[in-house]
C-alpha cells in the first residue's frame, strides 16, 4: 500500500493522508478496526509538586486536583476569552502530558515557559508518538492483547510496558489513544497490524472528527472565537471550560456569556454540493449574498458525502440556503441535527429583565 501525504501546505503536512483507498479506511474506521498515525502532534511533560496548582491558574480547566490517569482537554484564552492555544491532558505517574496541534507546539512551550515564575515546575518536549485507533473491533482480544491491556480505558489512562507508553481514551469521543516513544512506535504498528488493525490515513480521523463535530483549533476558529462558539463548555473529560474556577485570562467573557449573553456564532455541520470544486478551510459562507460565518474543515466522507464545519451566525434557520467557496459559487446545507439547543435564558439575563419589569 502506498502512503499518500496529507496536502502540504495544510494543518497535517508531514503526516500520511491516506494508504490509496480513503474511503475504504474510513469504513473500516466504523466498522472495523484502524490506526491512524498522528505523531505529527508535539507532546510535552510537565513535572513538578506544583504543576497542577500552576497550569490550574493559566487554564480553562479545573486541573488542580486532576486524578491519575484523568484525561481532559484544555484552553488558553486571551483578555478578551478568545482561544489562544488548545490542548489534550493526562495526569499519569507524577508526570502531566499536554499535546497539542503541530503548528502550536512552539508557541505553546514558549508561552508556558514564560508564566513558570518561581514555581517549582519542568517543562520538556517528550519524544512520544500519537497513534490513534478507532473502530468497534478495537475490543478484540487480539488487538487488547497487542495493546497489553485486559480493556480499553473508559476514562482512566493506563501505562503500557514499562517504557513510559500509555493509552488513553480521548477526551469527548470513542477514539483511543497510544502515546509511544518514537523509537518504538514502528513495533507497536506492526504489533497492532499483525492483531487485525488495519493502517489508515488522517482523512479517516478527519472524517470521523468532522460528522462527530469536534473543532480544532486554527481550522474551525478564527481570531475571535470563544469557548461558547465550540461546545466546549464543561467539566473535565466533557468540555474544556469548567464554569465553577476562574482566575485566568478570559474569565470575564466565559463568565458574561454564560450568565447574561448568548455567543454570538454556532459550531454545525454543513452537507455540500459535490458536483464543483470544494471550497476551502476560511471560505466565507453566505446567505442571500450577506456573509453568515465561516467555513472550517472540509473532507469527503465515504457516506455523506463532502461535509465541513462552520461557524455561523447564531439563530440562523436550519433552512436557509446557503453559498461558500471563494466566488460563493458552493451551495451549502445545515445539518438540521447539528443545530445547537434553543437558548436559554441565564440568570444574569433573567435576573436583568426582572429589574426591567419584564418578568
Amino acid at each position: 500500500m502506498a502512503a499518500v501525504p496529507a496536502p502540504d501546505p495544510g494543518p497535517d503536512a508531514g503526516a500520511i493522508w491516506h494508504y490509496g483507498d480513503p474511503f475504504g479506511e474510513q469504513r473500516s474506521a466504523q466498522n472495523d478496526a484502524v490506526l491512524v498515525d498522528r505523531s505529527h502532534r508535539p507532546v510535552f511533560t510537565v513535572r513538578g509538586p506544583e504543576r497542577k496548582s500552576w497550569l490550574h491558574t493559566l487554564c480553562t480547566q479545573h486541573v488542580a486536583e486532576l486524578p491519575d490517569g484523568a484525561s481532559t482537554e484544555n484552553l488558553i484564552l486571551n483578555g478578551k476569552g478568545h482561544i489562544d492555544h488548545h490542548w489534550v491532558q493526562t495526569e499519569l505517574h507524577d508526570t502531566t502530558y499536554l499535546d497539542t496541534e503541530p503548528w502550536l507546539g512552539e508557541s505553546l512551550e514558549a508561552h508556558l515557559r514564560k508564566m513558570v515564575f518561581w514555581a517549582d515546575v519542568t517543562i520538556e518536549p517528550a519524544d512520544l508518538a500519537v497513534l490513534s485507533l478507532l473502530g468497534p473491533r478495537l475490543t478484540d482480544p487480539a488487538v487488547l492483547d497487542a495493546l497489553g491491556v485486559a480493556a480499553l480505558p473508559t476514562e482512566a489512562a493506563a501505562p503500557i510496558g514499562d517504557s513510559g507508553a500509555f493509552v488513553r481514551r480521548a477526551p469527548g469521543s470513542d477514539v483511543v489513544d497510544l502515546l509511544v516513544p518514537r523509537a518504538e512506535k514502528d513495533h507497536w504498528r506492526r504489533a497492532l497490524t499483525q492483531a487485525g488493525v488495519k493502517p489508515a490515513g488522517v482523512w479517516a480521523y478527519e472524517a470521523e472528527r468532522v460528522a462527530a463535530r469536534r473543532p480544532r483549533i486554527g481550522v474551525d476558529t478564527d481570531e475571535r472565537s470563544i469557548p461558547h462558539e465550540l461546545n466546549w463548555i464543561g467539566g473535565p473529560g466533557v468540555g474544556a471550560v469548567h464554569l465553577d474556577k476562574g482566575c485566568y485570562s478570559g474569565q470575564e467573557t466565559v463568565a458574561r456569556v454564560h450568565n447574561l449573553g448568548k455567543p454570538p456564532r454556532m459550531l454545525v455541520l454543513l452537507h455540500l454540493d459535490g458536483s464543483v470544486d470544494r471550497p476551502s478551510t476560511g471560505d466565507p459562507v453566505t446567505a442571500g449574498g450577506r456573509p453568515v460565518g465561516r467555513l472550517g474543515t472540509v473532507v469527503d466522507h465515504f457516506e455523506l458525502g463532502p461535509i465541513a464545519l462552520a461557524l455561523l451566525k447564531r439563530g440562523l434557520p436550519a433552512d436557509t440556503q446557503l453559498s461558500t467557496g471563494p466566488d460563493g459559487e458552493v451551495s451549502a446545507v445545515i445539518d438540521a441535527e447539528s443545530m445547537p439547543p434553543p437558548d436559554v435564558r441565564g440568570a444574569g439575563r433573567v435576573a436583568v429583565e426582572r429589574l426591567r419589569g419584564r418578568v
